[in-house]
């Protein structure tokens, strides 16, 4: 059983660094209901890669606990293009808020990671003791790592200095705040814009990568603000832990749910040139359940809240057509 512990945040002075990322906009919505006092500093203040910087404001502000969600994240095509300066910035961001962190005394810090640091070909589901068993993905090995090392740290500091830093991986996000730049984004977004697209269009398909079997777990950011939450007031330990749904779905099956929500009722056609990617990315989350949370939002609500933000939030004239 993972480590128990109390640590409420009532009243706490809480620093969500990323706060305007889409992790990071949803804890600060979900710590809205812990009676906290939230603290931001957007990029142009601080600058995260900037050591002195990062030292000097929180010193000033003090932070009692902290949301490390900041990060420069970013699809494949990015990672690719940018390797040094993904590995860079956030070995930069996450080791100069977990230090600072650590000189001023800060009670506790949770450091998200990436489910994308466990190996290219681990079991499934993805149990936490995967880390560092095999190769990683080589098309974001660059965020990977620096997400490990992320997660390292947080454990050197608690071994060392008893830091009470703990570290969680969440699986695939979606939801309100997500990226839906058709170049730059994940399947979720990808598809529902793709789908709204050809609706408007009055297209009578639409066409997805590889064979459509790939299995894939979703997770709405909202849940997993929520899960982060509990972990930071129940949870104590060196080992990171698995922020997932639980379940997972075939890329097709995802098409079709996506089309349904969006209101697009043309053919979906696989295009068999295109790779599958990996077969199955499926996380263990028991260690979450046995602490005692679980997802409250369905794949299906949550699409629907993330087609609304869409239509609501997205500057594109094929979007607000």
């Amino acid at each position: 059983m993972p480590n128990m512990v109390t640590y409420p945040l009532l009243g706490k002075r809480v620093w969500v660094a990323g706060h305007r990322g889409m992790v990071g906009s949803a804890l600060v919505r979900r710590l809205e209901r812990e009676g906290c006092e939230l603290l931001t500093v957007t990029r142009d203040k601080v600058d995260l890669k900037d050591q002195v910087a990062v030292r000097h404001w929180m010193n000033q502000k003090k932070p009692e606990a902290v949301f490390l969600a900041a990060a420069r994240v970013g699809g494949i095509f990015a990672n690719d293009t940018y390797p040094a300066d993904f590995l860079y910035d956030n070995l930069m961001i996450e080791a100069n808020i977990i230090e600072a962190a650590f000189q001023i005394g800060v009670e506790k810090l949770l450091f998200l990671g990436s489910s994308c640091i466990y190996p290219k070909l681990a079991d499934q589901p993805i149990s936490e003791d995967a880390l560092l068993t095999g190769p990683l993905e080589s098309t974001n090995e660059w965020y990977a790592i620096a997400k490990i090392a992320g997660i390292k740290l947080a454990q050197a500091f608690r071994r060392q200095h008893g830091c009470d830093f703990i570290s969680v991986m969440p699986t695939n996000l979606y939801g309100p705040g997500d990226n839906f730049d058709l170049e730059t984004s994940h399947v979720i977004p990808a598809l529902m814009r793709k789908a709204h697209e050809a609706m408007v269009q009055n297209s009578d398909h639409l066409t997805i990568w590889g064979t459509g079997s790939p299995r894939r777990e979703f997770l709405h950011v909202d849940d997993c603000a929520d899960g982060c939450v509990h972990l930071m007031k129940v949870y104590s330990g060196h080992d990171h832990v698995n922020i997932g749904f639980g379940e997972d779905l075939t890329i097709l099956e995802l098409a079709q749910l996506v089309c349904e929500v969006v209101g697009f009722n043309g053919e979906i056609r696989l295009d068999m040139s295109k790779p599958d990617g990996t077969p199955r990315k499926l996380m263990n989350s028991q260690k979450i359940r046995g602490l005692g949370w679980a997802p409250a939002v369905s794949l299906r609500d949550g699409l629907m809240q993330s087609y609304k933000w869409l239509l609501d939030n997205y500057r594109s004239e094929a979007i607000r057509a």
